[in-house]
């Protein structure tokens, strides 16, 4: 706070101000009031001088003369009321109007004497111990023709002109007085007047500056105070909708950034975390207690620092893949770093963005190992079908024998090929969402399906020695799915399950149901599939032993495309197995009492 006040500060300004002023003038007053009487009984005192100079000059002649001037002085002060002295060339009195001259000193070293034997006249000021007042002389030459012969000097009390002066001062001081204390009323009443609108203007700006943007001036003045209200109350409510547009967009911002899919970190120049929006935080277990510190803290990877000091130190935009482990799983981000200035070349920090391209990445190398899986596939039976015909047309026809044989191989492997392409086929139609959007869901028996599925296969069986067994429940199951599809899953799986049953074997299909599920499950007691090998089995083109699928007959395709069929159809499946002792294959199917599921969403 000020020690003083606009108020404080404008009427102590008119008070000195007026202070002032009248001193300065009531000194130039009491100088030029003094100094004008002193000139007026000067010039007064010299005139009785010349006056007292031309009578008393016929006295100077002889000793006789001079002893009858004291007389004659005397006799003229009571008539001009004035003190007369008359001295000689040698300082000696020989008259004076108050006192005797015989007891006088010398007066030749006295300052109007020595003045007036040097100019035309000299004048003094001493203050007389005999009457306690100060006393003006004057003194003039007595001259005898060229001849000084003497000096008159007259003198006069300075008594009623230094009483004058002292009435004078104290009028000047009363009127001072009077004059300070009608400034200090008029100044309150203009410091009132004009400090008012000036406090009504402070203490909205005050408000304003505290945040109160509903605030406004009212000040009718006239002046520039009321357009200065004017300035503020524009100001204010131009500052009001910058901060209501801030405020709509930084919130806007906000909402985007905590929502949106990618991850966005904002650090500083030191590449510490200064900002996490949601997704952030999720990805990478962001806590509040974690904000401030280094990104290697807080991410774990070199690579992200170096990028940060590279974008830091070119201020210019970076991207990089960056591969890294978040709770034990592989993961893939698209990052984008920003520079953020706030001049030309001053970097204050860096804005990045990551965006998770991991899928996209699992399905590029999906779609590459799924071209190269394909390609191997197709070329197998085509070289083995290529190698034949080129054997036969080299002479084998020549012999029926080998003639049979090499048609056989190439038949079985056309037919190879064509179940591979079939299977490709069959999974690129599924893939295609108008195909998927025009399948129908239809209530369905499950257990005459398998039923059919287990006439269709029994001869496969047979050739085995296989016993295929059908439990079905006491009650039937329905489930809401699609005729056509189902079966074929049931298909792959009881095929499947008869090539990889020994000779002997058996398989029991089972069907069953819960509240909401229906459940079929196709059990072997074949040779098993390794415990590694059961997160992969439905990938497309994985095979358990290569060498030996293939001789079974197998594409790797089969149990992909019934994971993606139970899947798409509402359901789900499960697979238990182990070495030697059998697989249990179990998938399920919304009962038809359950509402329908729209298939675009699988």
């Amino acid at each position: 706070m000020f020690r003083w006040g606009f108020r404080a500060r404008i009427l102590v300004s008119f008070l000195l101000l007026i202070i002032f002023a009248l001193t300065l003038l009531g000194s130039y007053l009491l100088w030029f009031f003094y100094r004008q009487n002193l000139e007026d009984q000067t010039a007064h005192l010299v005139t009785n001088a010349k006056i007292t100079e031309r009578l008393i000059v016929e006295y100077m002649n002889g000793p006789t003369e001079k002893a009858s001037i004291d007389e004659k002085i005397k006799e003229l002060s009571t008539q001009i009321n004035l003190r007369i002295t008359i001295i000689d060339t040698s300082g000696t009195v020989l008259a004076d109007s108050w006192e005797n001259p015989a007891s006088m000193e010398n007066h030749l070293h006295r300052q109007e004497i020595e003045t007036a034997l040097t100019s035309d006249y000299g004048t003094a000021v001493r203050y007389s111990s005999t009457i306690g007042q100060n006393m003006l002389y004057a003194a003039i030459t007595i001259k005898h023709g060229h001849e000084i012969i003497g000096t008159v000097r007259t003198a006069t009390t300075l008594g009623p002109v230094e009483a004058a002066y002292s009435n004078i001062r104290s009028t000047l001081l009363a009127a001072i007085f009077v004059a300070s204390l009608l400034t200090i009323l008029l100044s309150i009443s203009l410091a009132r007047k004009y400090t008012t609108p000036i406090e009504e203007i402070t203490a909205a700006a005050k408000d304003i500056a505290d945040g109160d943007l509903d605030r406004r001036i009212h000040v009718r003045t006239g002046d520039e105070l009321e357009i200065l209200a004017h300035t503020l109350n524009k100001l204010t409510s131009n500052l009001e909708d910058k901060i209501n547009e801030t405020s709509a967009e930084a919130k806007k911002l906000s909402l985007i950034l905590q929502h949106m899919d990618n991850a966005v970190l904002l650090l500083d120049r030191y590449g510490r975390v200064t900002t996490a929006n949601k997704r952030a935080r999720e990805i990478f277990s962001i806590t509040d207690a974690m904000i401030g510190k280094h990104s290697i803290e807080v991410i774990g990877n070199s690579i992200l620092n170096q990028t940060i000091h590279t974008t830091i130190t070119t201020n210019q935009n970076q991207f990089i893949n960056l591969k890294i482990n978040i709770d034990g799983s592989k993961r893939v981000f698209q990052v984008f770093f920003a520079p953020i200035t706030l001049s030309e070349h001053a970097v204050v920090g860096v804005l990045s963005v990551f965006h998770d391209i991991t899928t996209m990445q699992e399905i590029h190398e999906r779609q590459i190992d799924f071209v190269a899986n394909a390609s191997h596939e197709l070329a197998t039976p085509l070289t083995a079908i290529k190698g034949f015909a080129e054997t036969l047309l080299d002479g084998a026809l020549e012999s029926p024998e080998l003639s049979v044989k090499f048609v056989s191989i190439i038949q079985t492997e056309a037919e190879r090929m064509n179940r591979l392409i079939k299977a490709l086929l069959q999974l690129a139609k599924l893939d295609s969402q108008e195909y998927r959007q025009q399948i129908q869901l239809e209530e369905i028996a499950l257990e005459p399906i398998l039923n059919t599925v287990t006439t269709e296969l029994m001869p496969q069986a047979k050739q085995k020695n296989i016993t295929i067994i059908f439990e079905s429940s006491s009650d039937l199951t329905i489930a809401l799915t699609n005729y056509d599809w189902i079966k074929q899953v049931i298909v792959n799986l009881v095929e499947n399950a008869v090539k990889y049953t020994p000779n002997n074997g058996k398989i029991i299909l089972k069907c069953w149901q819960s509240d909401t599920t229906a459940f079929v499950s196709i059990q072997d007691n074949g040779i098993g599939i390794p415990y590694k090998d059961l997160p992969l089995i439905f990938d497309r083109f994985y095979r358990v032993d290569k060498a030996r699928t293939r001789n079974a007959g197998g594409s790797g395709l089969g149990l992909s495309l019934v994971k993606f069929i139970v899947e798409m159809l509402g359901g789900e499946i499960r697979v238990q197995s182990k070495v030697n002792y059998g697989t249990t294959f179990t998938f399920s199917q919304p009962l038809a009492a359950t509402s329908k599921q729209d298939l675009t969403n699988s």
